[in-house]
């Protein structure tokens, strides 16, 4: 008798996926950690997405007949990817599930600074009707560096163009394309920006990437803008800039550790603005977009095709 195909899959979405799943599974729906762990045991394919990074490398651990995991996030720094690449274990990931909502998220961002929004609400708080308007940067004719210029980063590039941003990509292999440089063009040029885009993958190679250096290199009426990983920001050295203001500020989608605790002082700094990850679940679609690419390549799994959004487990994306 044949063995069955097991996947692994959240409750969640057992309403977008169960009515099209093929009849010749056996499904299993986790609702939390300790039901993941449990039936990843003799899975062949996991969708093990959790809030708790470590109950899904507990997981993926727990299954050692694993031959592809997907996941909904873009970012790797959750998963075990030493040990699946090991077991040669297949992994995609949801690129381009939220790339709109993140570079829309990107361009708010930009425009809350340069316009001080933040500073127009805290007085709408106090009831003070101001006299003049806080905030009268401009985009048009500004310059951007966007570090990391895949999908996301690309996607916040075409947005920024068209409000007249002049902006610069940097990616591992730039190709000779016009306005994308190569990771070893980017630290001389940081003085060049008013706005340090972050949209770059958490691996080894970007780990702190925005240290005290890079950070003294920026002009001092430039902003950082992170929607990647806040392990990719030097953190200690970020809260030293913004309180001496040796940049005009910062708006940070993501920190590091998430949550970020009470006591940190980025919730306190007046040119700070933390938007606490929300970027790429601002919007409706999220689970639909996923419940299509998994179905997608589920049947290119089955079919023995190259699948969708497959991660280099070497380089980390």
């Amino acid at each position: 008798m044949t063995k069955p195909l097991i996947i692994v899959l959240p409750a969640l979405a057992r309403p977008l996926l169960e009515p099209h799943l093929p009849a010749d599974v056996e499904v299993r729906w986790f609702a939390d950690a300790a039901q993941a762990k449990a039936m990843a045991a003799g899975a062949e394919i996991g969708w093990l997405d959790m809030q708790d990074r470590h109950a899904v490398a507990d997981a993926i651990a727990a299954g050692v007949e694993l031959k592809w995991v997907s996941t909904i996030y873009a970012g790797m720094d959750a998963f075990p990817l030493d040990l699946m690449r090991a077991r040669g274990t297949v992994m995609t990931n949801g690129v381009g599930i939220n790339t709109v909502a993140v570079a829309e998220y990107a361009l708010l961002a930009m425009l809350s600074c340069a316009k001080a929004l933040p500073e127009i609400v805290r007085a709408q708080d106090r009831r003070e009707w101001l006299p003049d308007s806080p905030g009268k940067v401009e985009l048009e004719e500004s310059h951007a560096l966007i570090l990391g210029y895949g999908a996301i980063g690309r996607a916040i590039g075409d947005r920024l163009k068209a409000f007249g941003v002049d902006v610069t990509g940097v990616r591992r292999s730039p190709d000779g394309e016009q306005g994308v440089i190569g990771p070893d063009a980017w630290r001389p040029r940081l003085g060049e920006f008013d706005w340090i885009v972050l949209a770059a993958p958490a691996t080894a190679e970007t780990q702190a990437m925005i240290g005290a250096a890079e950070l003294a290199a920026m002009k001092r009426d430039a902003w950082l803008i992170n929607f990647a990983r806040g392990t990719l920001v030097d953190q200690a050295a970020l809260i030293e800039t913004l309180r001496q203001r040796r940049i005009a500020g910062a708006f940070l989608d993501v920190v590091d550790p998430e949550p970020l605790p009470v006591d940190n002082p980025l919730w306190s700094l007046p040119n700070v603005t933390l938007s606490m990850h929300a970027s790429g679940r601002a919007q409706t679609r999220m689970f639909l977009k996923s419940g299509t690419l998994f179905l997608d390549n589920l049947a290119r799994y089955r079919a023995g095709q190259p699948l969708v959004n497959q991660v280099d487990l070497v380089l980390g994306y």
